[in-house]
């Protein structure tokens, strides 16, 4: 983790600086909520950081016998993952059409699962421990790789996003797999282990420079590779692990259907990363279902994601990125709490209500709402001109009054009624317009906030005579 962690910062500036000088900065889109370019190659520095912590573990004796020498399994995540970062920087660079990017996952995903990391078993309730065909296995293993990338892909719209929710659903898968193979001597749970403790590493390596303001994007390309990753330690769980061994050190007979629903650790491979992403898989569900109702492709990007309708609510980014924060490691926590042993599971418990004491912090008033409020029922019909005078000063706004307005309306605020700057035009204000606007500004203030909040001083209404006609300049 702190070798992915320090590869993926440092390699952070370099990458984009690089990225600035060959203009690889795409324009911003439509569905984008930044407003100035920025280069989305954060994905090439985390696939560096990734190939770079599983080299230096492959040196660790106890990692190179266990994963290493046993399997082929890192072997064919970096190919995969090798792929899925070519495909993401052609897109990011020239925008591929659904269908061809679509094409491109399976390709990616169908290598890595060929190379080695599949589904073997599945624990079904009421049937028990099933062997999976391995064609079956295969077509299950790139469904499952191609659902993860895509909702990490749909959920990445908010600085932070996608990195922080993949930290958290990696943290919780480490725990779960470093439970097995420490606890219940699964030397199989190793290799997951350490697939999800370095994207935790380059996660938080990248959060460095994708935190708000962003100063870089990880673009297709780091969200499908994050997607996969959490795919590939799902997968090698039940890949690596025999279920009869842990029934054993669980002390439950596998082999008996009525005892299958205690072997609550057998469900956990394919509950945690579902659990831990349910939100991204939540988010690009409603897409789906909402570009098919509107007939359009559900693979179109459009602006009506989660983040995307948290920042219309008028929640801030930051504010938004921390409650998606908060709710996916709600939900990380209470599936983890499944997996430990009841003398640990206090400590856990303590974690889901610190978690739910910061969920309704986020969500709850703010004290500068409450003042908006205050502020907002002061300035409604009905309200004492005093009322008014000290709600307008408590906005900033220039207090409202008859001497006051008069003296607004008399100031020679329009450059276009100086007759040095327009000899044509002469302004007169007389005291039947002062009573008109101030009369109008008291109750266009008492509509509502947005006009009382416009700026420090109330825009005047001037009368000029040109040739007959009566014009009316609306000056600041």
């Amino acid at each position: 983790m702190t070798v992915a962690l320090a590869v993926t910062l440092l390699l952070g500036g370099p990458i984009r600086s690089l990225a600035v000088r060959l203009g690889l900065v795409p324009v911003i889109r439509e569905r984008d909520v930044h407003e100035t370019p920025k280069p989305r190659v954060g994905g090439l520095a985390m696939f560096i950081g990734l190939a770079a912590a599983l080299t230096v573990a492959g040196h660790f004796p106890m990692l190179k016998r266990d994963v290493y020498m046993e399997t082929n399994t890192i072997q064919a995540l970096l190919w995969g993952a090798f792929l899925v970062v070519v495909l993401g920087l052609v897109d990011d660079k020239f925008e591929l059409d659904p269908l061809t990017k679509f094409a491109g996952q399976i390709f990616a995903a169908s290598v890595m699962v060929v190379k080695g990391i599949q589904i073997s078993w599945l624990v079904i309730p009421g049937i028990g421990i099933v062997a999976v065909d391995p064609t079956l296995s295969i077509v299950l293993s790139v469904f499952l790789v191609l659902v993860l990338m895509n909702a990490v892909n749909f959920v990445d719209g908010l600085d932070g996003l996608a990195a922080g929710i993949t930290a958290i659903a990696g943290l919780s898968s480490f725990a779960y797999c470093y439970r097995l193979a420490i606890s219940y001597k699964l030397t199989g749970a190793t290799a997951p282990a350490l697939i999800a403790i370095v994207t935790v590493g380059i996660c938080l390596g990248f959060l460095a420079h994708n935190w708000h303001p962003a100063r870089m994007f990880m673009g297709d390309t780091g969200s499908m590779l994050l997607g996969m990753l959490l795919a590939a330690t799902s997968i090698t769980v039940m890949g690596g692990i025999d279920p009869y061994q842990l029934g054993e050190q669980v002390g439950v007979a596998v082999n008996q259907t009525s005892s299958v629903h205690k072997l609550v650790p057998a469900y956990l491979p394919l509950i945690m990363p579902i659990s831990v992403t349910l939100l991204p898989i939540a988010d690009m569900v409603m897409a789906v279902v909402r570009r098919t109702k509107a007939g359009m492709s559900p693979l179109a990007a459009d602006k009506g994601h989660l983040h995307h309708r948290m920042l219309q609510i008028g929640h801030s980014k930051r504010r938004a990125v921390l409650i998606m924060y908060f709710w996916s490691a709600l939900v990380a926590f209470v599936t983890v709490l499944f997996a430990v042993t009841p003398s640990r599971q206090p400590v856990v418990y303590i974690a889901i209500g610190m978690t739910l004491v910061g969920l309704v912090m986020l969500l709850g008033p703010r004290l500068g709402d409450h003042r908006e409020r205050l502020r907002k029922k002061a300035l409604r019909v009905g309200a004492s001109p005093t009322a008014r005078h000290r709600a307008g000063a408590g906005g900033n706004s220039a207090p409202v009054s008859g001497g006051a307005a008069g003296q607004a309306v008399n100031a020679p605020a329009n450059p276009y009624a100086d007759p040095h700057t327009n000899p044509h035009t002469t302004a007169t204000v007389n005291g039947t317009v002062n009573g008109t606007v101030t009369a109008a500004v008291e109750g266009i203030a008492s509509q509502g906030p947005a006009i009382a909040e416009a700026g420090p001083s109330i825009p005047a209404i001037a009368t000029s005579s040109e040739n007959g006609n009566q014009h009316r300049t609306l000056s600041r």
